[in-house]
């Protein structure tokens, strides 16, 4: 005798995951790169440090900004597609029945069982059937501007703590290095830490992270030495 059970999907993590994963390595690989560019460029440890600071704060507001000003745009699309689909379904009912039926259709079953799920999805909340068979639109998955712009905000300043802690604590001479292996290893932590959440591939994730945080650090390190020595 079968017995019913709970899913919990990890797919209705998608919304914060993205958001935290992004402003944490944001946060890490920015801060960590403007530390060595500065570090390198000859300046001093108080200089660095109000240098990583100012980036910090800087780095979260604009995650901040730019998340919820991207997602409110996401947002907007969605309840304008919302609202076309009540105007339609009101002034078109058959016209979205038939449409609703055709999609049912392509996914594999018959015309008449097709009609008769439509039918039946339509006379329990038809709405609903429409966003969320026609527009692909769902409630796990809506956006939300707030929750991403918080998340990534957050997420961002303790990514960037990490580098600034490290030139608290390292000596002057092994700063940036001290910098650049603490950094990629809280990158690799992140990237396991994110798959774990995700459901992901631990190793590929992991790679993935640390592979362009080094190139970012790299590159930036790199600038550092040529602007210093110019100047």
């Amino acid at each position: 005798m079968s017995r019913l059970h709970s899913e919990n999907h990890l797919v209705s993590r998608i919304g914060w995951l993205r958001a935290a994963v992004l402003g944490a390595n944001d946060g890490i690989v920015s801060t960590a790169s403007l530390i060595m560019g500065v570090a390198t460029a000859s300046a001093g440890t108080s200089q660095i440090l109000v240098a990583g600071a100012a980036g910090l704060v800087a780095g979260a507001m604009s995650m901040a900004a730019g998340e919820y000003v991207s997602v409110s745009s996401q947002a907007d699309t969605e309840e304008a597609d919302l609202a076309r689909e009540r105007t339609e379904l009101e002034t078109q009912p058959e016209a979205e029945l038939d449409e609703l039926t055709q999609i049912y259709v392509k996914r594999g079953l018959t015309h008449d069982l097709a009609r008769q799920v439509a039918v039946q999805l339509t006379a329990n909340n038809v709405l609903d059937a429409h966003l969320r068979d026609e527009l692909g639109i769902v409630e796990h998955m809506g956006a939300r501007p707030i929750e991403a712009a918080v998340t990534s905000a957050i997420t961002f300043a303790v990514g960037a703590a990490l580098p600034l802690l490290m030139v608290v604590f390292s000596p002057a001479s092994a700063l940036v290095y001290s910098v650049a292996s603490a950094s990629l290893a809280f990158l690799a932590l992140l990237g396991v830490i994110g798959a774990k959440a995700g459901g992901a591939n631990v190793l590929r994730a992991t790679t993935r992270v640390t592979f362009w945080g080094a190139f970012a650090m790299a590159l930036t390190a790199g600038i550092g030495v040529l602007v210093g020595t110019a100047i």
